[in-house]
């Protein structure tokens, strides 16, 4: 079976994941520059992270008191809605509408609301069970990193369709690991330790890129039961192969 891959619009699920990004984004920053919320505003960023954001014991909540409130559980997904400043969001969102408008190309609204909240869950319980200390986990890119690894999964198709080498799907998340590590090591130089951290322990910078990775994995992973013709697709197409 071929897969087409028409020209349409950005998807509106894409649009509205982004929109909700970008407008919590702009109350946030307009409070903190103290336009909106008077004095009060200006704090504004530092409650909704303490509010939305997840931590290591965040999972710890939930495992050892099985504490399964809306309070906690939101966490896993409510993070990925809000960021440590503009720049982050913007990244994130144009991220976002790029990979997303792709993938929404071809996956049904749906499948790509499925992807994106499973990376973030994914990407939140790696990071709660590797992460040390207490850095709160913020921002978009894990359930990004999710697109990109559904983003992959269809490149990889077309490719196998083209007869082309199929590994030069991962090409994109290779260099964005690459510049990842290069990110994390000018961070941890900055800070006088070494590639993973100092004395202190490891750079919270490293459990930040296991996230993203996580989220791709389960990107990838989910892309196979969510995509035209779901499983039995995916099993006829290695029964092909062999």
């Amino acid at each position: 079976m071929s897969i087409e891959y028409p020209v349409n619009r950005i998807p509106p699920v894409v649009l509205g994941l982004a929109a909700a990004i970008l407008v919590i984004e702009a109350i946030l920053s307009l409070a903190g520059y103290g336009i909106i919320g008077g004095q009060l505003g200006v704090g504004w960023r530092s409650n909704a992270i303490q509010d939305w954001a997840f931590s290591p014991a965040v999972l710890d909540r939930v495992v050892t008191y099985h504490d399964f409130s809306l309070e906690m559980l939101k966490r896993f997904l409510s993070y990925s809605f809000v960021h440590v400043n503009f720049t982050h969001a913007l990244f994130v969102a144009v991220l976002l509408l790029a990979i997303g408008k792709f993938v929404g190309d071809v996956f049904s609204g749906l499948a790509v609301l499925v992807v994106y909240v499973g990376a973030a869950i994914f990407g939140a319980l790696v990071y709660g069970l590797v992460a040390q200390g207490r850095y709160p986990l913020v921002g978009g890119y894990p359930p990004v990193y999710g697109l990109i690894g559904a983003f992959t999964y269809l490149l990889w198709l077309r490719l196998g369709q083209t007869g082309g080498n199929q590994y030069r799907a991962f090409t994109l998340i290779g260099f964005l690991l690459a510049v990842r590590l290069i990110f994390t090591f000018a961070y941890n130089a900055v800070a006088g330790a070494g590639l993973l951290g100092g004395a202190a322990g490891v750079s919270p910078e490293v459990f930040y890129g296991l996230a993203d990775v996580s989220g791709f994995v389960a990107g990838l992973a989910l892309s196979v039961l969510v995509a035209p013709g779901g499983w039995s697709a995916f099993l006829r197409r290695l029964r092909q192969r062999t």
